[in-house]
């Protein structure tokens, strides 16, 4: 039973999707490293009906309630891509965010465990919001440093509370740190050489073309990660979101494909920090936010970017010695640079993936933080 003074109450209104949504800037409000995510990107993640993840998947959030004051939050998911993918139904959880009370965490847990013990489930993973695809992780490592966009942030004692509810790593995932003009002068050359090729051509992204782009990224991706440990396709509907929701922020500099005789070979797409640049909107763009921030992307830009997808695809990873993921790292780097990037984030890769983790540092990429993915038998 949750304590006497904590109500546990399922998202079923507008007004709980609000709720369920404002929290963490209730929570954070005092933390000097976490910064506002827009709150309507917030609400085109979670909510059911606009996120692509519900056409296959089902899912219940959850609100731990003391009074009238939200205190806690957790979602309880079943992918059915991820069903459909390993023939195999488990349970993820996300959007956990919760007071330092670790019996609010315990309340919380036992709604979502019930949730997954109705709908059969005997083992559960997480976080994830919604899916691996989307932020994954809970920071363990460098929670001191920026927070980037899309990418996990929270509080220390998450950690401990996950641990008390029975959870145990099954996964960790590693983000890098580049630097600008730290880059492998042989990984300069080797890609310099590689340009040579009159079969190798750089195609950057449009946003005119963007949708196009991102089925083009998604079928690069379901190649390239396709033997990694907990991948699940990208569907053309999750596609076609990503398309919609990097298209303000989108940079051609350092989002582009690399094609091999006119065929998609492999595919870099980063962005924009635009952490940098939105803390003070406090997540809202009304009503002269939208303003500021059309503003400041187009004048004051940002001297980070964030590298979520890097990959070669399965048909084309020998051609050129294997060159072409130097290749699109050393060009999106020197394309980087010469925008203005200062450094940049390159997350997430898998903690045993040894084979891209050598060559991330033999870019001269350095781990600066970890994302921990739990898992917990219910059965």
């Amino acid at each position: 039973m949750p304590p006497a003074d904590i109500r546990i109450v399922p998202v079923l209104s507008k007004n709980d999707l609000s709720e369920f949504i404002a929290l963490p800037y209730f929570l954070y409000q005092d933390d000097p490293h976490w910064v506002p995510p827009l709150k309507f990107e917030r609400r085109n993640l979670i909510d059911p009906k606009i996120n692509p993840y519900f056409l296959n998947g089902s899912g219940q959030l959850f609100l731990a309630k003391r009074g009238s004051q939200s205190v806690g939050r957790i979602s309880a998911q079943i992918s059915g891509e991820y069903e459909r993918h390993y023939k195999e139904r488990i349970g993820h959880f996300g959007f956990f965010e919760v007071e330092d009370q670790l019996e609010t965490a315990q309340a919380l847990w036992q709604a979502a465990e019930k949730y997954f013990r109705k709908n059969k489930i005997a083992r559960v993973q997480g976080p994830f919001n919604y899916s691996i695809n989307e932020e994954s992780g809970l920071l363990i490592e460098g929670l001191g440093e920026p927070m980037v966009m899309m990418s996990p942030y929270n509080p220390p004692y998450y950690e401990a509370f996950l641990t008390s509810l029975g959870f145990a790593k099954v996964k960790d995932l590693y983000a890098w740190r580049f630097q600008a003009n730290q880059l492998a002068e042989e990984a300069i050359e080797i890609s310099h050489e590689i340009m040579k090729d009159p079969h190798v051509k750089i195609v950057p992204f449009s946003k005119k073309n963007l949708q196009k782009d991102c089925e083009n990224l998604a079928q690069v991706f379901n190649s390239a990660w396709k033997d990694n440990w907990g991948f699940i396709p990208m569907t053309a509907a999750e596609s076609h979101r990503m398309a919609h929701e990097i298209k303000l922020i989108l940079d051609p500099a350092v989002a582009f494909r690399v094609e091999i005789k006119g065929v998609p070979a492999g595919v870099c797409l980063a962005v924009p920090n635009i952490n940098e640049i939105i803390k003070d909107l406090d997540g809202n763009l009304f009503p002269i936010g939208w303003a500021k921030l059309l503003w400041r992307l187009k004048r004051k830009k940002t001297k980070s970017a964030r590298l979520m997808i890097l990959g070669v695809t399965e048909e084309f990873r020998t051609y050129a010695l294997g060159g072409l993921s130097i290749l699109l790292m050393a060009q999106c780097a020197e394309r980087g640079i010469q925008r203005g990037y200062q450094w940049a984030e390159l997350s997430w890769t898998l903690e045993d993936n040894d084979r891209i983790n050598q060559g991330i540092e033999f870019m001269g990429g350095k781990r600066y933080k970890t994302f921990r993915i739990f898992e917990k038998s219910i059965g």
